[in-house]
């Protein structure tokens, strides 16, 4: 698949969007033992449970990193040049994540094209776990 080009991407174009399998506690330690964050928040049921929380939650950045590979495998690793996230509500084990996002400007500067996104990533629930922007230059 090649990336989309410069012209194909009009303010308001919406990206086929990808819908995650469920998220597993095995998931999170996954992440966790990649990343060296091993809060036990996100594995450990008992010390979420005394932290007030029903369960263990998703570790945010999982979902970040998710959300950058759906981006780059549109444009290409190499073409992205910014991506920022903010979460908004704690994702659970059992969650289903869809992933979007939508072309929210296009640009000409210094001889680039570049594509600017709006990113959301819903749960099952209709809730907003996180959004996201980022940047990518294109063909023209």
């Amino acid at each position: 698949m090649s990336a989309p080009r410069a012209a194909e991407l009009a303010e308001g174009t919406e990206l086929e969007p990808f819908t995650d399998k469920p998220l597993t506690v095995t998931d999170f330690v996954r992440y966790q033992g990649a990343s060296g964050d091993m809060n036990p928040a996100h594995h450990d049921t008992e010390f979420a449970q005394r932290a007030g929380f029903p369960t263990p939650f998703a570790v945010g950045m999982l979902q970040a990193g998710v959300l950058a590979t759906y981006l780059t495998d549109q444009f290409g690793a190499s073409a992205i040049r910014r991506i920022k996230v903010q979460w908004k509500e704690q994702a659970w084990p059992g969650d289903v994540l869809t992933y979007r996002a939508t072309v929210v400007g296009t640009r000409h500067e210094d001889g680039q094209h570049y594509v600017d996104l709006e990113a959301t990533v819903t749960r099952q629930t209709g809730g907003v776990h996180l959004i996201g922007w980022a940047t990518f230059v294109v063909e023209p």
